[in-house]
């Protein structure tokens, strides 16, 4: 394969041309039996790009730099990968699993590189993971919980600065380190890999340090990014360096945009592990930044850090079982089993689709709205509710389920309100030997977030700026709830499809999908391509009739005049807004054959072999 610089007029020119001609479909990548394995059983394992066959480097920057490519059904024998961005880090994955890497193996590269190739904005190593993963050879199925800890030193979150009135871009209130919290993603992916990993752990970060070396073109989305944040990135010198070349300009469409800071920190980490992030040098560095802005946070508050392992929430339906990610204590696998068993209470199947009975529509879009309970205050879900146990584990069973359905249909519905729009990846993967693994992984906060703190091309977040009274309901130093719905599906005692979901609309999206699937027998592909009810956008807060938001042209104009709500009908442009993004694979456990899929409305790819 030729070097990065060799190529680099072709990639800049068609990073050009996708983002001039973001509305048109970048060539589609050749079947992945046109991207043979680069080992065999004599060569040792290297996931570098550098080694990749000649022309996916190129492809793969193509599709990266096209906002919307298109991303068709992935369909093998062997094994699979998908994601919900960057397309770049999911051949990544691929190329883990054509050397013999196992689930684990493909969904740890993969989200190591979407990271770097999001310059840390969205998603970072210092963020958060949850994970369910399904192992074939002893048959256990586990959840792993990496995702944020609270500072020990923080005793008055509810004064930690926050966002005002929900604008995470003009406020201008002062930085503060107060607003960092103790990130697990790297301990997660490490701890991920020495269970269940057969590659080597410096080839999981090696596609990421080549990315970061050798640089890709400034995309679109990358300058999206900095324009909303160059302010706050500018106020710290390595921030700068960040988003500035090296005669002192900011980065431009087309510009070559390297990391070396974060190659030299993911290097250390390939050597020493991730306790580098949570006792060596690069710990010592990111307490005394985020000191130096006021924050509390302690080198012992990041080696205390520990990655928790459970089983999986489990629960019936539709002759299924669904595995569901569970952080004790958290809401997100209780909202997306909820949601399951209302889905049941209200006869969706029997109705018929959403896109094709009003009635279904209306009762999905009002059942969609019990997710709300896990953000409610306690006095409202009372009165709304009375005598009604909502504590997360009656929320688990069926029966509770079945009151809430009976009492929203009489009409105690708490309204839909906005979200923040949220920053994640998600990674799903299926190996050879039929591993699964279902991730979900975020910086929890709006590009790199306020504060502008970057340490050694790490981005530190500011996600306790908006979660003050969720920090205040742990003890100090302990791990915090979190709304991440990612999972298993499983038919007849068998693990057939990993899934994960994130961004705001990710419980409405998450829903519809393995509704589709479970009731309406589609597959993965089928489920993101039918038509989809998404957040609302609008800011409501009490007991009343929600409001529903659609996508032009994805439902018939007759059923939509048919449903009694008021409906907001969005453009293209304006979707990402209202969105969840889910993913998924299906395997066959007669056959082994494997069909991928990913959200046709980003830039992300699904890989099969």
């Amino acid at each position: 394969m030729k070097r990065p610089a060799e190529c680099w007029a072709a990639w800049a020119l068609s990073m050009f041309l996708g983002a001039v001609l973001s509305g048109c479909d970048a060539p589609q990548p050749g079947a992945v039996e046109d991207a043979p394995s680069t080992s065999d059983a004599t060569t040792a394992v290297n996931l570098s790009p550098a080694q990749w066959p000649e022309g996916e480097w190129a492809k793969y920057i193509e599709i990266e730099n096209t906002e919307r490519p298109g991303n068709p059904e992935a369909v093998g024998s062997k094994g699979a990968v998908s994601g919900s961005y960057h397309g770049l880090a999911q051949r990544a994955g691929f190329e883990a699993l054509l050397q013999g890497g196992s689930s684990v193996d493909a969904a740890m590269t993969t989200a190591m590189a979407q990271i770097a190739l999001g310059a840390g904005a969205g998603i970072s190593y210092f963020g958060i993971m949850g994970m369910v993963h399904y192992d074939a050879a002893s048959g256990e199925a586990v959840s792993m919980n990496a995702v944020w800890n609270s500072v020990r030193n923080e005793t008055d979150p509810l004064s930690i600065p926050g966002i005002r009135d929900g604008d995470f871009f003009g406020d201008d209130s002062e930085p503060s380190g107060r607003t960092a919290l103790v990130g697990g993603f790297m301990k997660g992916a490490e701890a991920a890999h020495q269970r269940y990993g057969k590659l080597p752990w410096a080839e999981i970060l090696s596609p990421a340090i080549f990315i970061a070396e050798e640089g890709i073109p400034f995309n679109f989305k990358l300058n999206l990014y900095l324009e909303n944040r160059k302010e706050h990135l500018s106020r710290l010198p390595e921030s700068k360096a960040l988003i500035t070349k090296a005669d002192g300009e900011y980065y431009e469409i087309g510009d070559r945009f390297t990391q070396p800071a974060l190659a030299r920190t993911l290097r250390a980490v390939a050597e020493q592990g991730a306790a580098y992030m949570h006792s060596g040098d690069w710990a010592r560095k990111a307490v005394s930044l985020i000191r130096a802005d006021g924050g509390k946070m302690t080198l012992e508050d990041l080696a205390a850090y520990e990655v928790t392992w459970s089983e999986p929430i489990v629960a019936d339906h539709a002759g299924y079982q669904v595995y569901a990610y569970n952080n004790e204590g958290g809401y997100g696998g209780v909202n997306m089993i909820e949601a399951l068993h209302l889905a049941e209470a209200a006869g969706i199947a029997e109705l018929g689709h959403w896109s094709r009975s009003p009635e279904s529509y209306r009762r999905v879009q009002n059942l969609l709205t019990a997710g709300n309970i896990s953000f409610m205050p306690e006095d409202l879900l009372a009165a709304t509710y009375p005598g009604l146990d909502l504590s997360l584990s009656e929320r688990l069973k069926p029966e509770t389920a079945g009151e809430l359905w009976r009492r929203m249909e009489s009409g105690a519905v708490l309204m839909a309100f906005a979200r923040k729009p949220s920053h994640s990846d998600t990674v799903v993967a299926v190996d050879q030997w039929g591993n699964m693994t279902a991730v979900t992984h975020s910086i929890n906060c709006v590009f790199w977030g306020r504060t502008g703190i970057i340490v050694d091309g790490v981005s530190i977040g500011d996600p306790a700026s908006f979660q003050q009274s969720l920090i205040a309901s742990v003890e100090p130093g302990s791990r915090l709830p979190d709304p991440i719905e990612a999972g298993l599906i499983v038919r007849d005692g068998n693990p057939i499809a990993p899934f994960a979901s994130m961004h705001g609309g990710l419980h409405y999206q998450t829903l519809q999908s393995l509704v589709n699937v479970m009731d309406f027998g589609m597959t993965p592909k089928e489920a993101l391509d039918a038509p989809a009810i998404l957040v609302p956008g609008s800011a409501l807060t009490g007991p009343g009739q929600p409001a529903s938001t659609v996508m032009q042209g994805d439902f018939d104009e007759d059923l939509l005049e048919q449903v009694a709500y008021e409906i907001n009908q969005v453009p293209e442009e304006q979707r990402f807004w209202h969105e969840g993004l889910w993913v998924g694979i299906h395997r066959d456990p007669e056959t082994g054959e494997v069909r991928a899929a990913s959200h046709a409305h980003t830039n992300a790819r699904a890989l099969a072999h």
